[in-house]
């Protein structure tokens, strides 16, 4: 199977829509995606509408998903990111905020070789920032290989009796051979807001059949996301990070 694997798109639909039709000329067979959908970002009902149009699709909530529906994690956020997700609770229609809502906290397992989650797969909340966090989460993961999101950077960690590694996706190291003596955690980068200094949206493709994980950055219209955060007076800082990759 072909798996297409996103994350943290947060209100951007210009390169949502890139990672989709990027996506539909490769013969996905299954959608995993690792939270927030929404946060930062002008369009989230765009981004709302358009995940649903998406089958089969398997799906995590994010801690900005969360923070909308539920209003009180919205104290663990710094000034710009809780001005949006204010601003995503005003301006949210009724359908999609409800489809939101209704989103499933992680982990979930897709099958024997699978998990998905958002933080980590013990703390969806938390985040997986070296070493000693993969270690960690290794211990919560029961298959092979578990996805993840959150920190918007695009990283693997390896785990092969008992070692655990960590390995920086970049331009040159796009693709990755996936042993059978080795265990995977899998950050496969952010779609809407990428963090790593490369403004390009980032998604991966998993083949379950080769056993190879290819990683891929998409140039898409930065300028049109950044117009719509302006205009809805959310704060500037917002628009910039986009041209950035910050």
């Amino acid at each position: 199977m072909q798996y297409l694997i996103f994350t943290d798109i947060h209100g951007n639909v210009e390169a949502f829509k890139k990672v989709f039709n990027f996506a539909k000329k490769r013969n996905i067979d299954h959608y995993l995606f690792l939270g927030d959908l929404v946060g930062y970002g002008a369009s989230p009902n765009e981004c709302i509408q358009k995940i649903k149009t998406i089958s089969p699709i398997s799906i995590v909530r994010g801690n900005h998903d969360k923070a909308v529906c539920d209003g009180d994690s919205i104290q663990a956020f710094n000034p710009i990111a809780a001005a949006a997700i204010v601003w995503t609770q005003q301006n949210l229609r009724k359908k999609n905020l409800n489809y939101l809502c209704d989103l499933k906290m992680g982990p979930q397992t897709i099958n024997d070789d699978i998990t998905i989650c958002h933080g980590t797969p013990f703390d969806e909340d938390a985040y997986i920032f070296g070493e000693f966090d993969a270690a960690e989460a290794f211990l919560h993961v029961n298959t092979k290989i578990c996805f993840f999101g959150h920190t918007h950077f695009p990283y693997v960690y390896s785990e092969k009796n008992g070692l655990v590694q960590g390995l920086y996706i970049t331009e040159k190291v796009k693709e990755l051979e996936i042993k059978s003596d080795t265990r995977y955690l899998i950050n496969p980068g952010s779609v809407g807001q990428p963090r790593d200094r490369d403004n390009r949206a980032a998604c991966a493709i998993y083949d379950s059949k080769k056993k190879v994980i290819k990683f891929f950055r998409l140039d898409y219209n930065i300028e049109s996301a950044q117009k719509k955060i302006l205009n809805q007076n959310l704060p500037p800082a917002l628009a910039e990070r986009l041209s950035l990759g910050i």
